[in-house]
């Protein structure tokens, strides 16, 4: 059976996390104050003003939202966090949108994902932060998110991801006290990440393993905190919503896909992977540079059914871009295109995920000839600033960013973008991908094939799934009540 987080585990554990939390001044909040921080308490408003954007602080969990104010130290709430990318730039006339992850704690949203995954276990009795270590097996960004949840909420995170990661991701984990395990390989090499989970199972008592993979709470997340961040972003263009455009990577960012569903029923929803590695679109396999993206597997919380097309992207592409939007001859090239300054002053919020996004969002936009009044929305996951070393080790590789190089970049890798390597699926193209999981869940991780058959045919278990946050925040309010610490504050 699928679980549904609606009760206490146990009871025993749920008290012990309960005398943590008092003890560490850690109050939980609600996945509707997450969604809509207007309903945040006053109290924890006032003490968000002195406190940075990044600080080991508890009060930050209450920052883990689409909508902080855009500064670094004692910011509060305000509008979504998005940027519109103008066909100046895109060289297609629909209007691209994309949600900013940079003004999350750690810069990038996956703390959101993390939380999803943690604080219901918690809540519940299903894990114990006084004697439990909490894993976080990734390619990226969701340990970091992990590792991050994990101190505000005392306790002690194990951090699992390929050793080729940006350094910057290394150093952080270390300096933030977690437990670091570098496995080997590049940003696909996500079975090399689960055989080390098993390991761990297998060897030590003291773990419980969150494998955004194939925690829904990764999707539930995202469902209601980024589908509606969307919605919004969307409602402020005054045009229609037509395309959702997301990274596959552990499948939760692309649920969202699920919520615009309900709000815009034509939307069509893209999943983007690397060209490198074509999973999706060929079955295929591979390596690739496209950091933020896990490979070669169907996450088990990708709910199939709802991806209309895929698009790849090559990884090329995302690297020329990377320079093109951050080095002086490139910021000048997009100028002499007409790009505005506006518009350029906002590209380092584009990191590389972030670029496949876009990169696949003028694919979606072409291939189904989207018009001025469209929408095509998509996440910038991270920004630049979680990738300064890669900047650094092109320049090393390839030499100076010179005015003509930018020039070629700009044709060839941004306005030159077509509908090659996009796949609009029919419904047997997704029940082919569908059957794709059994190999890595049934097969490999243990999963029960019947729940595999569920995920197909019970679509009302889908919607079981992401109705969950109205107990999770009554459990909420409850674990919070018996702190204490709301009420005292």
């Amino acid at each position: 059976m699928i679980p549904i987080i609606d009760r206490v585990q146990d009871p025993a554990v749920r008290a012990r996390a309960i005398q943590r939390c008092r003890e560490r001044g850690i109050i939980l909040p609600t996945f509707a104050e997450l969604r809509d921080p207007s309903l945040v308490p006053g109290k924890v408003r006032n003490r968000l003003r002195g406190i940075g954007l990044w600080d080991l602080d508890p009060l930050n969990l209450f920052r883990i939202t689409w909508q902080n104010e855009p500064k670094e130290h004692g910011g509060l709430y305000g509008g979504v966090n998005a940027i519109e990318l103008p066909p100046s730039l895109t060289g297609v006339p629909a209007r691209i949108v994309a949600l900013v992850g940079k003004w999350f704690p750690t810069g990038a949203h996956k703390v959101g994902a993390a939380y999803g995954c943690l604080a219901p276990t918690v809540v519940s009795g299903g894990f114990d932060p006084t004697r439990q270590k909490a894993v976080w097996p990734s390619t990226g960004n969701y340990c970091r998110g992990g590792a991050f949840d994990s101190y505000l909420m005392g306790c002690t995170a194990v951090a699992i991801l390929p050793e080729e990661m940006s350094r910057e991701r290394f150093e952080w984990l270390r300096e933030i006290g977690a437990e670091v395990i570098a496995t080997s390989g590049c940003e696909s090499n996500v079975k090399e990440i689960y055989d080390k989970c098993w390991e761990l199972r297998r060897t030590r008592a003291d773990v419980v393993i969150f494998n955004q993979f194939a925690e829904f709470g990764n999707a539930v997340w995202h469902y209601h905190c980024t589908g509606s961040a969307i919605e919004q972003a969307v409602e402020r263009t005054g045009a229609r919503l037509a395309g959702f455009v997301s990274a596959t990577g552990s499948a939760g960012t692309i649920a969202a896909g699920d919520y615009l569903r309900t709000i815009a029923p034509a939307v069509k929803v893209v999943a983007t992977e690397a060209l490198q590695c074509p999973t999706l679109l060929r079955n295929g396999f591979g390596g690739h540079r496209i950091e933020g993206i896990g490979d070669k597997h169907v996450p088990w919380i990708h709910n199939v059914r709802n991806t209309d097309a895929v698009a790849a992207i090559d990884d090329e592409d995302c690297l020329r871009l990377l320079r093109l939007f951050n080095e002086p001859a490139g910021r000048e090239a997009l100028a002499g295109e007409g790009v505005p300054a506006e518009t350029i002053a906002q590209l380092p919020l584009l990191g590389i995920s972030s670029l496949a996004n876009l990169l696949a969002a003028i694919k979606t936009a072409r291939w189904f000839e989207l018009a001025g009044d469209d929408v095509v929305a998509t996440v910038a996951t991270d920004s630049v600033d979680l990738y300064r070393s890669r900047l650094a080790e092109l320049a090393a590789e390839r030499g100076p960013y010179t005015a003509v190089q930018a020039a070629r970049d700009l044709e060839r890798s941004l306005l030159g973008q077509r509908t090659d390597h996009f796949k609009e699926l029919t419904h047997p193209d997704r029940r082919a991908l569908h059957n794709l999981k059994y190999y890595t869940w049934v097969e490999q991780q243990a999963m029960d094939v019947r729940d595999l058959e569920s995920l197909w045919y019970d679509r009302a278990l889908w919607s079981r799934l992401f109705a969950q946050p109205a107990r999770w925040d009554e459990m909420i309010a409850e674990f919070n009540a018996e702190t204490g610490l709301l009420a005292g504050l």
